[in-house]
């Protein structure tokens, strides 16, 4: 037996295989960078589409509702989703989304160029280029054509410039022009701008002045007005609480002193129900008291915030709050808020003229400013908008309206962005459209000295690169972009190409023009992303997990036997 040991052990150690299990995928070099350059043409292609006066729209089929039709580039870019894990990171460039965040459109633009540059690296690297000198290069060139962009640059001046941009970003539309023109006339530059879906057919512009909310007062038995059904009053006490009502000991106070002040009063709060309600009605009604109880607008949180930001703008203060710890028993005249007129229907509540101080409203202003710069949810961000807009002095609502929900969101699509790009212009102001300042930017790098040969690669990247949106527009309006380019370049300066009418003309005077921050971003974020996508060497990813599919219990569906009688 003792023999035998040896020779089995040996036999043992013969049948060991070292096998290497990954959890991840990974990938190296050309293979890696070739997979990745397939995702960033899948994106492009599909992005490109839509650039341009005469570009298309592009279809998205959504897991719930109708499909969206949209003609703006980050809605497409964000929809894409491509089942090779490789091709899926060239894919999910983040280029469309960062432009959208900082200048709110050119997201087209930014994935053109950012395809051009990736495209254009990976091949120079492929023949032996270092990837890092070539990104310098490259930002070298970007520096450049951002200070060319600068110096061009032409401010913002009239209503017109505003409308000509707007139509611009609108492809074409001159009536969203005029609309975000007109609501800039009527807000001003910096006035809150909101868009939501309309009822009618038409596109609509409302001007709301004051602070309104979306709730109207508790009980049918408040109303004073004969015409419709509303609570009218001039020169209010406002009481806030952050806290239900229920009692009405603790409002005998606060409506003695409104009484002695002779003013109408109106408790805005998280609820008013009980014996509290039944009390002011009856009030209201036997003693033609001047009070109404509104519900405030929110929930959790967000309707603590609103309710601080309303005290804010009307100087008064809010109940309730657990770090003030005042109880409404307590009142004295100064914790009213006030303001100069106040409208109440069933539905909603203005109130117009606050009596509030300035500094107070300018502070709440920027907190919240700070808080959107500083969120990352879209949900948030879109409530603290809301709150913004209603401590502005005016909010204009432009209402998008069409024959359908799909009409609608694709005009939607449309006016936000030329929204975003108007705002943009007004802060950086204007350049030429259509591709056609980029174009006018390459001659500047002739000026750069680069170190090395593969920076001067760099330099050329950009070159080329700076080609393709005004190429692609033309494409898109079934032209030859390579012809179109070459006349631009050969052109005087001020001219460019009118995709729309397929003439060369003033791009200034005829109103293509782009604002300067939308191009300056596009650029930038495209050559930041692409070149470093250029100096990946390993790509890592998930493994796909294999879905088992559930087997079928043996003899199939037996207990079913009994209903052969079912007829």
């Amino acid at each position: 037996m003792l023999r035998r040991i040896p020779l089995i052990t040996k036999n043992f150690q013969t049948n060991i295989t070292i096998s290497r299990n990954f959890a991840k995928d990974i990938k190296f070099g050309g293979d890696a960078r070739a997979l990745m350059l397939q995702g960033v043409d899948v994106l492009a292609d599909a992005v490109a589409v839509t650039l341009g006066p005469k570009g298309r729209n592009v279809i998205i089929e959504q897991s719930w509702g109708s499909p969206k039709i949209t003609k703006d580039g980050v809605t497409v870019a964000k929809s894409i989703e491509l089942k090779d894990k490789f091709q899926n990171v060239g894919a999910k460039l983040d280029v469309a989304n960062n432009t959208n965040e900082e200048a709110g459109d050119g997201t087209t633009t930014a994935t053109v160029l950012a395809r051009a540059i990736a495209q254009e690296g990976f091949l120079r690297i492929s023949k032996g280029a270092n990837p890092v000198e070539i990104r310098r290069g490259v930002m070298d060139a970007v520096e450049c054509v951002v200070d060319q962009l600068k110096k061009v640059s032409k401010t913002v001046t009239t209503p017109e410039e505003i409308a000509q941009v707007a139509t611009i970003s609108a492809n074409g539309d001159l009536k969203i022009g005029e609309l975000i023109s007109s609501a800039m006339k009527k807000v001003g530059r910096s006035g809150v701008i909101t868009v939501k879906d309309g009822k009618t057919l038409n596109d609509e512009l409302e001007v709301i002045e004051g602070m309104k909310f979306d709730r109207g007062y508790i009980s049918p038995y408040f109303i004073n007005s004969a015409k419709g059904a509303k609570c009218e009053f001039q020169d209010p006490l406002l009481l806030f609480s952050e806290k239900k009502i229920s009692s009405v000991q603790s409002l005998i106070p606060a409506l003695e002193l409104a009484n002695q002040q002779r003013k109408p009063l109106v408790i805005i709060a998280e609820d008013i129900d009980g014996e509290a309600l039944s009390t002011l009605v009856l009030n209201r009604l036997k003693v033609g008291l001047q009070v109404c109880a509104v519900k405030a607008p929110g929930f959790g949180e967000n309707r603590k915030n609103t309710l601080k930001d309303m005290a804010i703008a009307c100087g008064g203060i809010v109940f309730g709050d657990e770090a003030l710890d005042l109880k409404i028993e307590d009142i004295k005249i100064q914790d009213y808020g006030r303001a100069g007129e106040i409208t109440i229907t069933k539905d909603d509540c203005l109130i117009l003229h606050g009596k509030a101080l300035q500094s107070e409203v300018e502070k709440r202003i920027d907190d919240i400013k700070d808080a959107i710069d500083n969120t990352t949810s879209d949900y948030e961000k879109e409530k603290l908008n809301e709150r913004l807009a209603k401590l502005s002095d005016g909010v204009a609502l432009l209402k998008v309206g069409g024959s359908s929900e799909v009409e609608v969101n694709e005009k939607k699509d449309r006016v936000t962005d030329a929204l975003n790009a108007t705002r943009a212009a007004v802060e950086e102001g204007i350049v030429m459209g259509g591709g056609t300042a980029l174009l006018r930017c390459i001659p500047g790098l002739d000026s750069l000295k680069p170190e090395n040969q593969d920076q001067s690669t760099g330099i050329d990247i950009i070159r080329n690169a700076l080609r393709k949106p005004a190429e692609t527009i033309a494409k898109n309006a079934g032209v030859e972009g390579a012809l179109v380019v070459e006349k631009v370049l050969q052109s005087s300066s001020e001219v460019g190409y009118d995709a729309m009418i397929g003439q060369y003309v003033d791009m200034i005077k005829q109103g293509i023009i782009d604002p300067t921050k939308v191009v300056r971003t596009a650029i930038v974020d495209a050559a930041g992303v692409a070149s470093l996508l250029t100096t990946a060497e390993a790509v890592v990813t998930e493994i796909p997990k294999e879905e088992k599919e559930m087997a079928m219990p043996p003899g199939g569906m037996g207990g079913m036997g009994g209903m052969g009688g079912m007829m």
